[in-house]
């Protein structure tokens, strides 16, 4: 099966391909009038006949979803032909199947009832968790979260890192001697963004090591350390830009974040729960039983 999808969606590639290509076999499709009303219901809008099976508009949209990005973002009216002629071959090919009473071996049952699983599971997950992740939660989460990240302190700061402390003491002699504090970190410093004079733009203290952060927050803006730091990364040499306080995000910017954070943890809770009271056994690839994660 993984082969004939794989050559159903190269086929479908192609043809989507062609018609964006060739006017007139997007043309093939009628477009809707302009006087239209609402779009027919894709569940029952019948759009070809296989013999006495019917393949709907909604068949053609559910493989559309399994496509490459590039054609899922095609208009429909484009691929449409291609998609049409893929679903009557698979129809075709799944009738041949069934004569051949594929159905009653047991290593496609088994694959049925994954495949079964598979869906019944993504259903079920997404129609249960899909109602708890509300607006009206996702703002609540969000003041929780404004609140907390509001009137954080966050610096601005360069560094340069170095191996010993005797190549930090040599950078601060020559600072002092009023060397580019950018220059000195491309030429020496061993960190990834020495080549943007170790930038490491606005961090709150809680993202840096805390040696790093007790010494970068002590600095008044435009100072740098007069001592080197030492971290489990090496030496640094650390000059601050700036400071601020931090402004808390908007909920628009933190909408799809709270949302994901908000459906991991209700999925954690949904198995914990459907875990209670149900034994499960479990046993290695020898057979052998194996104790229970802790």
């Amino acid at each position: 099966m993984p082969i004939l999808r794989s050559a159903a969606v190269a086929a479908i590639a192609l043809l989507a391909a062609a018609a964006a290509a060739t006017p007139a076999l997007a043309q093939t499709v009628p477009a809707a009038p302009a006087n239209a009303g609402a779009m027919p219901d894709p569940a029952t809008t019948t759009v070809a006949r296989v013999g006495d099976d019917k393949i709907t508009l909604a068949d053609l949209i559910a493989m559309r979803q399994d496509l490459p990005p590039q054609y899922r973002q095609m208009p429909l009216q484009v691929i449409y032909p291609a998609l049409l002629e893929r679903a009557i071959d698979g129809r075709l090919i799944a009738n041949a199947a069934r004569k051949a009473d594929l159905l009653e071996r047991a290593d496609v049952k088994q694959r049925i009832r994954r495949a079964e699983d598979q869906v019944l599971s993504q259903v079920y997950l997404s129609e249960s968790i899909a109602a708890e992740v509300t607006e009206e939660a996702l703002k609540q989460r969000y003041e929780k979260v404004a609140a907390d990240s509001t009137g954080r302190e966050e610096a601005h700061a360069r560094h340069i890192l170095v191996d010993t402390e005797e190549a930090a003491k040599a950078v601060i002699a020559d600072l002092d001697k009023g060397a580019d504090f950018a220059a000195l970190a491309k030429e020496r410093s061993t960190d990834p963004g020495a080549s943007e004079g170790g930038d490491l733009g606005w961090f709150t203290a809680e993202q840096m090591v805390p040696e790093f952060s007790e010494a970068a927050f002590a600095l008044q803006p435009g100072s740098y350390t007069k001592e080197p730091v030492k971290s489990q990364f090496g030496w640094h040499v650390i000059l601050l830009e700036d400071k601020r306080t931090a402004a808390a995000p908007t909920f628009e910017e933190m909408k799809d974040q709270l949302a994901s954070d908000m459906t991991r943890e209700l999925i954690t809770a949904k198995l914990q729960e459907l875990r209670n009271g149900v034994e499960v056994e479990r046993f290695g690839p020898d057979g052998t039983p194996m104790p229970a994660p802790q």
